[in-house]
């Protein structure tokens, strides 16, 4: 369950700051802070911010290669199985 969505940023957009890529690739997690707190103990670049809206919890880390990439944790009830 689930779909994909694509979402189109104004060319100007610092959404993905720092990344340079002129993207980013938003993967669905089941328990976001428990993620982050994983890959930051690992020695990933996480993103000390996260934000918590009615759309869910979203988090930030940038992989090896300085791609930037959204966590997101959905509301309760939106997450399959």
């Amino acid at each position: 369950g689930g779909g994909t969505i694509w979402s189109v940023f104004p060319a100007d957009s610092a959404y993905f700051a720092p990344s340079k890529a002129p993207f980013m690739v938003n993967y669905r997690v089941r328990d976001l802070h428990a993620l982050l707190a994983l890959l930051k103990a690992e020695g990933c670049n996480v993103d000390e911010k996260t934000e918590t809206s009615e759309f869910g919890k979203f988090g930030w880390v940038m992989d090896p290669e300085g791609n930037r990439l959204e966590l997101w944790e959905p509301p309760s009830g939106h997450l399959p199985g």
